[in-house]
């Protein structure tokens, strides 16, 4: 495994023997892959709709090339991290991009939803590719140390080829099934955390932060059975928050507000009701409505919070 990542020097050296890998799409998540890879030897290829959206993956030495086409005709191993079913195939429409496809192992990685996955893969898979989806559990900080959490769907041929990369990027990786199981999976990973934003909310509009203390309340619910492990590793943004410091998210509420929008999209189709989800879903627009898309989860919690009658 790379651990904190080889020097320079030593990755130079590595480079030589590791895989040709290409990022589609050099957002935060998209950047930090190509960060890791890189570290962990790989010659790493990139490509952005916009060309400054590469600066951060070409200052790391990963190489920059001018459309999608290049970049899968140049790799062995495509990974794809971008916002949405749209943003993904538009790539696939550009002109050419699968017709160099044959023998490629394709790891797309994009929150979207299971029947956009199976279509992504369809049009791969017969341009000759393997497949694989692997929706991911965690953020730009995990994803720069090689520990997410992985939800791979696809063949058991993709899956063993795309294991030994997937596991230089996430602590656990786990092949749930066909194509459309790990989107499946992410999308109920997230779901809780979505809600939990809000109904933590509602628990502190219960309590009077200005005479207990942010700090104080913050860390006896971490401490309890209400605080889950976001309460740990982001009890200082949360507290800050409630102390009227909203800070930017790198899984902000746009974010989830999106994955939380796909969840009862899937639960539409699937003919289950998700009556709390829906409901919460209306507590998102109204925070965006103030545009606060950009914050962390924790502001929908302050937000929420501050709405208690005096």
């Amino acid at each position: 495994m790379c651990g904190a990542g080889p020097s320079r020097k030593e990755r130079r050296a590595v480079t030589a023997i590791g895989m040709s890998i290409g990022v589609l799409g050099t957002g935060r998540m998209g950047t930090a892959y190509a960060t890791r890879l890189v570290d962990c030897g790989h010659a790493v290829h990139v490509w952005n709709r916009t060309a400054d959206g590469m600066t951060a993956a070409r200052a790391v030495g990963a190489r920059a090339v001018d459309d999608p086409r290049t970049l899968v005709a140049r790799c062995d191993i495509i990974l794809s991290s971008v916002t949405d079913f749209a943003a993904l195939s538009a790539i696939l429409d550009a002109d050419g991009v699968l017709s160099d496809a044959a023998g490629k192992l394709f790891i797309e990685m994009s929150t979207i939803l299971p029947g956009e996955q199976q279509q992504v893969a369809a049009r791969v898979v017969a341009a000759g590719a393997d497949y694989l989806e692997c929706p991911v559990g965690g953020t730009v900080g995990p994803a720069l140390k090689g520990q997410l959490l992985g939800f791979a769907g696809g063949d058991v041929a993709a899956w063993t080829r795309a294991r030994p990369v997937l596991e230089q990027l996430c602590r656990r990786v786990d092949h749930l099934g066909p194509v459309g199981a790990g989107a499946r999976m992410k999308l109920a990973v997230n779901l809780p955390l979505a809600l939990y934003w809000a109904t933590l909310g509602e628990a502190l509009s219960l309590v009077d932060t200005s005479a207990i203390g942010a700090d104080r309340i913050v860390s006896l619910i971490a401490e309890s059975s209400a605080g889950p492990n976001v309460m740990t590793s982001r009890g200082t943004v949360v507290t800050a928050a409630l102390e009227g410091d909203l800070q930017d998210g790198t899984f902000d509420l746009n974010g989830l507000r999106k994955d939380l929008a796909l969840a009862l999209t899937l639960a539409r189709l699937d003919g289950v009701a998700l009556p709390l989800s829906d409901a919460t879903l209306a507590r998102y627009d109204a925070a965006l409505s103030q545009d606060m898309g950009q914050r962390d989860g924790a502001s929908l919690t302050a937000l929420i919070a501050g709405q208690r009658s005096s």
